[in-house]
């Protein structure tokens, strides 16, 4: 029960990573608030774990604000945010990359950070606690050919926690990100262009430990650094990837 009464936000929690997040915070005894574009995928997982699902545009400075009015409403305190929500753009050289694409990641990868910070940053500096855990991943600093703008996003995200552990350090409002390899995710496919045992394998050799990542890898290495354990740990970008950055 290392998270008991905590309340968590995690975005993105209806599908992928998000899950596995959702899930193990539960199991560890926060109560955790669903939030994804996809209300009920939202609500499937949230009723699964006994948790709250809301629905929520993180790119969207509307929907946000709307969001977090509904979390204070209901909860009155605010302990975790995960920021996972996250979406790529498929393979292709940079410059056939269409705006709307660019606009697209950036919105949800970037954006949403930003949005999330000015909804709730000012409810944990002014309680003195809180902890920030964001979504970046192995592409923020090993990136893969053809997949820029993504990869350009995610080392925004690796860069953003940093300056924000910093900036938030004195206030006992900790910031941390994880760096996940490919994962068996609806993303997955997106990364790859096409999922085929060749193009799959194509992958699995640049990973070490043989397997891509999991819902659960993340769910356990986000409890750990949203626990009371890691007290000491902040503007860390955690690898969960099996030696891929090596």
């Amino acid at each position: 029960m290392r998270l008991k009464d905590k309340v968590a936000i995690v975005t993105g929690g209806g599908s992928g990573f998000g899950v596995g997040i959702c899930k193990k915070f539960a199991e560890e005894g926060a109560r955790v608030i669903v939030s994804d574009i996809n209300l009920s995928s939202a609500e499937k997982v949230a009723n699964d774990i006994n948790g709250t699902a809301l629905e929520v545009d993180v790119s969207d400075s509307m929907s946000m604000k709307g969001f977090s009015e509904k979390v204070f409403s209901k909860f009155r305190n605010l302990d975790i945010i995960v920021n996972n929500a996250g979406v790529t753009h498929l393979p292709a050289p940079m410059e056939t990359i269409s705006e709307e694409e660019f606009d697209r990641v950036l919105n949800i990868n970037v954006r949403s950070i930003y949005l999330s910070a000015i909804n709730f940053v000012p409810h944990m500096k002014l309680n003195k606690s809180g902890v920030i855990l964001n979504m970046a991943s192995t592409a923020g600093i090993s990136p893969r050919p053809n997949l820029n703008w993504y990869n350009a996003s995610k080392g925004w995200v690796i860069t953003a926690t940093k300056a924000m552990a910093v900036e938030l350090a004195p206030f006992n409002v900790r910031v941390n990100a994880l760096n996940p390899v490919a994962g068996e995710t609806p993303l997955l496919k997106a990364f790859m262009g096409e999922d085929t045992p060749e193009i799959r394998e194509k992958f699995l050799s640049t990973i070490p430990i043989g397997r891509f990542s999991t819902p659960e890898d993340l769910g356990n290495a986000a409890c750990y650094l949203c626990s009371d354990e890691a007290s000491m740990i902040t503007g860390v970008a955690m690898e969960v990837d099996g030696g891929r950055c090596i």
